[in-house]
C-alpha cells in the first residue's frame, strides 16, 4: 500500500476472523512501529503479544472481576471524563457503532454485551500490551512515545492485511494481565490493542469515524495566504 491509502483507509477493527496471525508477520510489523519517535531516542515502549490460552484466561479474568464489580485497575491515570465537544464525539462514533450493530438504546442487554467485548480483546486472535519502562513513570514524554509507537503499529498493521483497534478496557483489571502475560514488575500497562484478519461480515467494521476538518484543528502563522 501507498503511505495515503494506510493512512485514509484504516480504521478500527472490532470483529475478527479466527484464524491465527504467524508469529513472524507480528514480528515484522512490531520492527516496522519501532520506527516512531521517541524523545531523545529513549524509546520507553516494550511489547507483549499475547494468544491462544493465556489471552483466553485474561479474557475470562477480565470478565469475570468486571461482572463481579470490582474496581478497575488501570495502572496509567486515566484522568478526568469527557465533556463538552469531547464528549460529543465520544458519543457521537458510539451512536454509529450501535446503529451498525443494530442496538437499540433501550435493549441493556446488547449494550451490555458490546462493552464486554472490550474486556474480552474484542475475541481477537492477538492482544499485543505495551508497556513502558517504570523508571519513566511520571515523564510527560513517555506517554507520546507510546501513542507514537501505538499509531505506528495499527498503521503498520493495515499495511499488510491486519485490523487492530487501540483499547483500554482490556488492560482495566490489570492484575489479570500481570498474572497470564507474565508482565515484569519493572514495567507499567499502558495499552492494549486488539488484533487480527478483519471479518469482513461483521457490521461494525464498516463504520468509519468521524474527523473534525483542518480548518477547525489547525492555526497558520506567519504565512501570506
Amino acid at each position: 500500500m501507498q503511505f495515503d491509502d494506510v493512512i485514509l483507509g484504516r480504521r478500527s477493527i472490532r470483529g475478527y476472523k479466527s484464524d491465527p496471525v504467524p508469529k513472524a508477520l507480528i514480528a515484522e510489523i512490531i520492527g516496522l512501529a519501532m520506527r516512531a519517535p521517541s524523545s531523545m531516542n529513549t524509546q520507553p515502549w516494550n511489547f507483549y503479544v499475547i494468544s491462544g490460552e493465556p489471552l483466553d484466561r485474561i479474557r475470562a479474568g477480565n470478565t469475570e472481576r468486571m461482572m463481579a464489580g470490582i474496581p478497575q485497575s488501570r495502572e496509567f491515570r486515566t484522568g478526568q471524563a469527557f465533556a463538552g465537544q469531547h464528549r460529543d464525539r465520544q458519543v457521537g462514533v458510539a451512536k454509529q457503532l450501535f446503529s451498525a450493530m443494530g442496538i437499540e438504546r433501550d435493549n441493556k442487554d446488547k449494550r451490555q454485551d458490546w462493552v464486554m467485548r472490550g474486556f474480552r480483546q474484542f475475541d481477537a486472535p492477538v492482544c499485543v500490551i505495551i508497556t513502558y519502562d517504570k523508571v519513566l513513570d511520571g515523564s510527560d514524554d513517555t506517554p507520546f512515545d507510546c501513542g507514537a509507537v501505538a499509531t505506528a503499529l495499527v498503521n503498520a498493521a493495515w499495511s499488510r492485511g491486519l485490523g487492530a483497534v487501540i483499547n483500554s478496557q482490556g488492560i482495566m483489571q490489570s492484575p489479570v494481565v500481570r498474572e497470564h502475560a507474565g508482565i515484569a514488575d519493572d514495567q507499567v500497562i499502558m495499552k492494549s490493542i486488539a488484533l487480527g484478519w478483519p471479518d469482513e461480515t461483521f457490521p461494525a467494521n464498516a463504520v468509519v469515524s468521524e474527523r473534525k476538518s483542518v480548518e477547525e484543528a489547525t492555526v497558520f502563522v506567519g504565512f501570506d495566504n
